[in-house]
C-alpha cells in the first residue's frame, strides 16, 4: 500500500503499538485478523494523507544524462526482498481473493497501486489480495458496502485499462515461469559495457527507471542513449553484479571498483521485469542502505588481478 519497504516497516511498528494500546477495547465482534488489518489499513491511510510524508531526496547524477522520456512522480518506490515473503504471517488469502500474495508484490502491481487514490488502494488490497468480504472491508474503512464496490470497480478498471501514455508502472504483468538465461545474459552484457547486448534483450516497449531519481526512458533508442552516457562515465572502473531476488523477480546488486582502490562499493540495485524471453522493464534503485536486506554485502574487496592489470607497465 505504501510502496516503500522502509515506510512499511515504520508503519508496522505503529500498528503493533496501536493494537497493544487498544487491546483492552477489542470486543471480539470481528476476528482478530480483521481487527489487526483495520488498524494497519488506517495507519497507512493516515500516513498517505499526511502532508509531511517523508519523500526521498532526488539524487544528483554524477554525469549529464540524456533528456528522459518522462519524469515520474512515484520516487518513493522501493524493492521488496523475496526472502521476506517466507515470513509473511498471513499467506493464505480468503476465498474471494483475486491475487496471490506473491502476485501482489510484483513491482508493476505495487507501482500501479501508488497511482490510485488511497481508499481505492485499500479496498483493492483488502478485497482482492487478502480476500475479505465486502461487508468486512466496509467495516474496516468505516464506509458502506456500496461505496466499497464503487471503489473496487474504479481500482480494477485502473489496473486493467490501457494507460493514456506509456507508463512503466502500468505495464502488463510479467509472464509467470522460469527466468531462463535472460538475467545471466543481461549481467554479462552490462558488465562488459556491451550496449548492443543489453538492447537485444529488451522488448520494443521496454522501460528504464531509477527511483528515487524521476528519470524514465522508454524504448530501445532512449535506453541506448542513457546506457551510452552511463558506460562512458564508468570509464576504466569495473562493474560487479551479485544476484538476488526482489518482488519475485530476478535482481542484481551492482558494485563499482576503481583500478586504484581495493574496495567495490554499491552502485544500484537492479530489478528485471521479464516477459517470455525478453526484459520489459529495468528498474535501478539507488538505495544502498537496503543492500543488507537482500543478503548483499555493503562492500567487498575488488579482485586483485584487476588492480594488478591496470598497474602493469
Amino acid at each position: 500500500m505504501l510502496g516503500s519497504l522502509t515506510d512499511a516497516e515504520d508503519l508496522l511498528q505503529e500498528t503493533l503499538l496501536a493494537a497493544w494500546r487498544g487491546l483492552s477495547g477489542f470486543q471480539q465482534r470481528a476476528s482478530l485478523r480483521s481487527w489487526l488489518y483495520r488498524i494497519a489499513t488506517n495507519q497507512c491511510l493516515n500516513a498517505l494523507r499526511s502532508a509531511g510524508r517523508r519523500l526521498p531526496v532526488e539524487p544528483i547524477p554524477p554525469f549529464q544524462p540524456p533528456e528522459p522520456t518522462q519524469r515520474d512522480e512515484i520516487t518513493w518506490l522501493q524493492p521488496y526482498p523475496d526472502t521476506l515473503l517466507d515470513d509473511i504471517a498471513d499467506p493464505a488469502p480468503g476465498p474471494d481473493a483475486r491475487y496471490q500474495s506473491t502476485e501482489a508484490v510484483e513491482l508493476a502491481f505495487v507501482a500501479a497501486l501508488q497511482r490510485m487514490p488511497p481508499r481505492q488502494t485499500a479496498a483493492l488490497l483488502l478485497r482482492d489480495v487478502l480476500g475479505f468480504a465486502t461487508d468486512e472491508v466496509a467495516g474496516m474503512l468505516n464506509t458502506t458496502p456500496t461505496a466499497v464496490k464503487g471503489a473496487l470497480q474504479r481500482a480494477r478498471a485502473s489496473l486493467d485499462q490501457p494507460p493514456d501514455s506509456p507508463d512503466p508502472a502500468r505495464i502488463p504483468q510479467p509472464t509467470v515461469g522460469p527466468d531462463g538465461d535472460v538475467p545471466r545474459r543481461f549481467a554479462d552484457a552490462f558488465i562488459a559495457a556491451d550496449i548492443d547486448g543489453v538492447i537485444a534483450l529488451l522488448t520494443d516497449a521496454a522501460w528504464l527507471s531509477m527511483p528515487p531519481a524521476p528519470h524514465q526512458y522508454h524504448g530501445p533508442d532512449a535506453i541506448r542513449a542513457f546506457l551510452h552516457t552511463a558506460f562512458t562515465y564508468r570509464g576504466q572502473r569495473r562493474i560487479h553484479l551479485l544476484p538476488t531476488r526482489a518482488n519475485t523477480q530476478p535482481a542484481f546488486g551492482s558494485y563499482l571498483s576503481d583500478p586504484d582502490t581495493p574496495v567495490a562499493t554499491p552502485a544500484g540495485l537492479f530489478v528485471l521485469t521479464l516477459t517470455a524471453d525478453r526484459i520489459q522493464a529495468i528498474t535501478r534503485f539507488h538505495l544502498d542502505a537496503l543492500y543488507p536486506r537482500f543478503g548483499l554485502p555493503e562492500s567487498f574487496p575488488a579482485p586483485t588481478e584487476l588492480r594488478d592489470r591496470h598497474r602493469s607497465p
